[in-house]
């Protein structure tokens, strides 16, 4: 079976992403880190099997020679110690930090820090930093949202194409900046 499970296309599938991609509870935090200007880059639902292995190790999302990106992971179900939360290695995020170990077990990582939270609780990363999904050694699949946006730079050359399909519920111009649906 596969070890994590990711929904394709959901902006196209509900309206309640994109109402939680620029959600006001953490979209203030997002613009101050991108300078003002995120640009969104998917929305999706993944689940994660009880599962004795995770899939993914150690790891950063992005390499410190591309633009920022920033990830927000919004639990939907619970998640205590040992359900496959999510983990963070403080501070990895500049480019000075490491090397980083390794480590044969996941929770052998030094300094990492486990995020734990009710549902609802959301996450925000920076992409360049080391990060992970713990071990789910519980009985319940670990359900969250992941959202990934990345800064818009001068010079930018974007596509502004992905996102058309959605251009009739973009009721702001915030919103229609967000989906690079305007300059």
């Amino acid at each position: 079976a596969p070890s994590f499970y990711d929904f394709p296309e959901c902006l196209k599938k509900d309206e309640v992403f994109l109402e939680i991609a620029d959600h006001p509870t953490y979209y203030g935090c997002l613009k101050t880190f991108c300078d003002s200007e995120p640009i969104l880059q998917d929305v999706g639902p993944r689940i994660v099997p009880p599962a004795p292995i995770s899939y993914t190790s150690w790891h950063p999302d992005t390499p410190h020679d591309r633009h920022l990106h920033i990830k927000i992971q919004i639990y939907l179900n619970d998640m205590a110690r040992g359900g496959g939360e999510f983990a963070y290695v403080p501070g990895s995020h500049k480019p000075d930090a490491g090397p980083f170990p390794e480590p044969r077990r996941q929770e052998d990582m030094p300094q990492m820090v486990r995020f734990t939270g009710a549902a609802g609780t959301a996450i925000m990363f920076n992409c360049y930093g080391w990060h992970t999904a713990l071990y789910n050694n519980s009985t319940i699949p670990r359900k969250s949202i992941i959202i990934t946006y990345h800064q818009r730079a001068e010079g930018d050359d974007i596509d502004r194409s992905p996102f058309k399909y959605l251009e009739s519920r973009c009721t702001t111009d915030e919103r229609r900046r967000l989906l690079c649906l305007q300059a």
